[in-house]
């Protein structure tokens, strides 16, 4: 049974269930800027810096700990910031079944739970059966930047996105601005080696023709 999911907004909360799947972003935030997407934003710094200075843009953030979601709320109305919204649930159920497809300019995934033992790793986010789902969210033109400590895992992503058709892959050593998150920080003043990844689409790739991994039709289609 999924997590349950919540929705918060700058002034309000609301069940998932009481809202029309997929939810209507633009009704809820209200805008024309492009969308922006943080899986797994933890206690947020990220995703509030980003909504902050870019006001023209509109955030969308997704994590599973409810005291995560609601520590990030609490500073988002704090600092009077309308651009954005956070769910709180399962990010796979979210993106499968209450999120549109093809909205997103840019989704971003960092540090997320490696799941290392292999019994487990079905719970990643990555895998060759569930990545449509994350780079499904990606309007034309669109980017996913990963990031993560556990390079095993990061290599397995890499080989993932290298493996998904029509897809540009790049690995970077540094974000242009400096770390994005606080585990980044983190890390980076440990000296801890980390894998960045910059993926992006090629046309017609993204919204609702996404295609499978070749990996992972058999998962898929049953």
């Amino acid at each position: 049974m999924p997590h349950p999911a919540l929705v918060s907004l700058p002034g309000r909360d609301v069940p998932v269930a009481a809202l029309p799947a997929p939810l209507p972003l633009d009704e809820l935030v209200p805008g024309r800027g492009p969308w922006e997407v943080e899986i797994g934003f933890g206690k947020g710094r990220y995703l509030l810096r980003r909504a902050a200075e870019d006001p023209g843009r509109r955030f969308l953030g997704i994590e599973i700990a409810g005291a995560y979601r609601r520590l990030f709320v609490e500073r988002a109305r704090r600092r009077g910031l309308g651009n954005w919204m956070a769910l709180e649930g399962e990010a796979l159920y979210l993106l499968s079944a209450v999120l549109p497809a093809g909205f997103a300019a840019a989704v971003h995934v960092y540090f997320p739970d490696p799941w290392p033992k292999e019994r487990h790793h079905r719970r990643r986010l990555f895998d060759p059966a569930t990545v449509d789902l994350v780079l499904g969210l990606l309007a034309p033109g669109g980017r996913l930047w990963f990031a993560t400590d556990h390079l095993e895992y990061g290599e397995r992503v890499a080989e993932i996105l290298a493996g998904y058709p029509r897809l540009a892959l790049a690995r970077l050593d540094a974000w242009p601005e400096g770390p994005r998150t606080n585990y980044e920080a983190k890390y980076a003043a440990e000296g801890r080696p980390i894998l960045r990844l910059e993926a992006v689409p090629e046309p017609p790739a993204g919204g609702p023709a996404a295609p499978l991994h070749p990996e992972g039709r058999a998962a898929v289609l049953v």
